[in-house]
């Protein structure tokens, strides 16, 4: 029984954190949070490591039945999250920064679009449903703190991140990535597709 805990949480911690990337996120960070004061960072990061938790936690252990009962498909899942990821990418490329949700709610922005569809995005949600299956309540679960905890240390280092690059060189990096969030989107959204005519 432990052994095979032991054999299968690294997998479950790999799979999930490749799917996750919260490094990948960190340009997108560095956009959301640039206008935001110390106490204002700090909180978006408690909210959106809460969220991510939450959602990763409620797809693996329920996320099939649930999806079923509404009678909704993890495919009508990617085209959603293809679309916000587009709208995010948009925003970005042309204004260099998420300006959704009002000055005073910019902890909104913890929840969409940074925990989703970036974070916990349909396919961390589909590998955590998928990881349940595979490996079990436990080994998932602890997949999930621990991942949930890496991504919150990332979340936290973004300031020193984003005063090494300078301002100007956050926001080439945000538009360079925010480039490839959008064919990230676009691909979400084509396979979504596929799957639902196939």
């Amino acid at each position: 029984m432990i052994s095979n805990i032991l054999d299968d949480l690294p997998k479950a911690i790999i799979t999930l954190l490749v799917v996750i990337d919260p490094i990948a996120s960190v340009p997108i960070i560095i956009a959301l949070t640039s206008k935001m004061e110390k106490k204002q960072k700090k909180s978006m990061s408690n909210l959106t490591i809460i969220t991510v938790a939450i959602l990763l936690i409620t797809f693996a252990f329920v996320g099939t039945t649930l999806l079923s009962t509404l009678s909704i498909s993890i495919f009508s899942f990617m085209i959603a999250g293809g679309v916000l990821l587009f709208l995010v990418a948009m925003e970005l490329l042309t204004h260099g920064e998420w300006r959704f949700g009002s000055q005073n709610l910019q902890d909104e922005s913890g929840i969409v679009p940074l925990a989703f569809p970036l974070l916990a995005g349909p396919g961390a949600l589909t590998s955590v449903m998928l990881s349940f299956q595979t490996y079990g309540p436990l080994v998932t679960g602890l997949s999930i703190i621990i991942v949930s905890g890496i991504t919150y240390v990332i979340l936290r280092s973004v300031e020193p991140i984003y005063r090494f690059l300078g301002k100007r060189g956050s926001m080439i990096v945000t538009r360079i990535f925010a480039i490839i969030i959008a064919a990230l989107a676009v691909q979400f959204i084509i396979d979504g597709v596929k799957q639902i005519f196939h």
